[in-house]
């Protein structure tokens, strides 16, 4: 395995505790940083904490919806820490799987909500603690569904473009600051999220990829961490597809 070099860095994680979060959590403790896992589900945390159970591993319970909580945890690791070097935006729900005339706007605005205006709230409350330590890192989990759109799925499908977005733009801003910001498409893994979508959605998903297989999670936590890294110091707004040939642009 390949060790992308963390040490010194502190790094936040949403939704660390598990998935995606959880296995980037894992391999950026190997590399060397000191996370913070923020999640909304201590349970779930507490079982994170116990699994990696490393000294360089702590944990903030944070609602990402609520812009006021953010920036208050934020000052908090500031003040303990005394920099932010990395932000990863993982936190997010699939939603239900419907049509969008059938689509309840309750449930459309929960999964924007919390998929996408969450990672507007966090960029938006860390970037200036990065602006003043002239150094950052930050990536988004996006997802393929956000470029190409999946039927059933508009809600995910058009967060997930919202995040692409987003990137590119905040990426622009930030690019004559030793600040990079990029994010990551990556297609569907049998994480906790598969909970949420029915078995024809699943299999849909599946029928998408060339590779016949779903992503493991320690294939994106590689690509996250060499995102995260002073190794790149060049890319940003930038998006880096995991799609096992799903992707058509």
């Amino acid at each position: 395995m390949i060790k992308f070099d963390l040490s010194k860095k502190v790094a936040v994680i949403t939704g660390g505790a598990q998935g995606f979060g959880l296995a980037i959590t894992e391999r950026f403790i190997r590399s060397g940083a000191d996370v913070i896992i923020w999640d909304i589900d201590e349970e779930a945390v507490k079982k994170a904490i116990e699994k990696v159970n490393s000294s360089n591993l702590s944990y903030q319970i944070v609602d990402v919806s609520n812009f006021e909580n953010i920036n208050e945890n934020l000052k908090l690791i500031d003040s303990k820490q005394g920099k932010i070097d990395i932000f990863i935006n993982n936190a997010g729900i699939a939603g239900m799987n419907t049509t969008v005339a059938e689509y309840p706007i309750e449930e459309w605005n929960k999964i924007i909500n919390l998929n996408l205006n969450s990672v507007f709230y966090c960029c938006k409350a860390v970037v200036p603690f990065m602006i003043k330590n002239n150094y950052g890192r930050i990536v988004n989990i996006a997802s393929i569904a956000g470029k190409e759109g999946n039927p059933n799925a508009s809600a995910y499908s058009t967060s997930k473009a919202g995040v692409i977005g987003l990137t590119k733009s905040l990426g622009k801003e930030l690019a004559q600051k030793n600040i990079a910001v990029n994010c990551v498409t990556p297609a569907a893994a049998k994480t906790r999220i598969f909970d949420q979508m029915t078995e024809e959605h699943i299999n849909y998903m599946l029928s998408k990829i060339p590779r016949n297989k779903f992503a493991k999670v320690e294939e994106l936590a590689s690509l996250v961490t060499w995102l995260a890294s002073e190794e790149n110091s060049f890319s940003t707004a930038a998006v880096f597809d995991l799609s096992g040939g799903r992707a058509t642009y």
